[in-house]
């Protein structure tokens, strides 16, 4: 078997129509993978933590041949490794490894947040309970007035 015709099939790989042929002239059975069809071609994306772990093997290597074996290990190509060794001396694979979207707030500032609604829902209470008090004293004022007698108002004897 010649290098030409070695082929490592992939998952998500179209598979060959019934009736069609090799590189070599033979017709490709039904339900054989077409190594050469791919339904969708994706972007690969690495993420920071591995970058920077590969860089750290290949700087690792130091037998001649030992980063092209990584790299074929792998699927990479050399110009990845330029790439990201300039990412890594910008400091951009660091920010990178953080966590997208907004900082979590600090759980004092929720604390503070919550302590800040609940003195004012208070200090409303208090200031409706005042208000009824007054208006309980006045009540008990007015009423003591109606209820009093008219010639007993300078005499507190019977």
């Amino acid at each position: 078997m010649n290098s030409t015709s070695t082929v490592l099939w992939e998952p998500g790989r179209a598979t060959a129509p019934a009736t069609r042929q090799a590189a070599t002239g033979r017709v490709a059975p039904a339900g054989v993978p077409d190594p050469e069809l791919v339904e969708h071609a994706k972007r690969r994306r690495f993420s920071a933590e591995y970058k920077l772990r590969v860089l750290r093997e290949v700087e690792a290597c130091t037998r001649p041949g030992e980063i092209g074996a990584l790299l074929r290990r792998e699927g990479l190509y050399s110009s990845l490794l330029s790439e990201w060794r300039k990412q890594r001396d910008a400091g951009s694979l660091e920010a990178l490894g953080r966590p997208r979207g907004r900082k979590p707030g600090d759980p004092r500032d929720a604390r503070i947040t919550a302590l800040e609604r609940r003195l004012e829902r208070t200090e409303g209470e208090l200031a409706k309970a005042r208000k009824v008090i007054e208006v309980q004293g006045n009540v008990s004022a007015l009423l003591g007035e109606l209820l009093e007698p008219k010639g007993a108002q300078g005499s507190t004897e019977r």
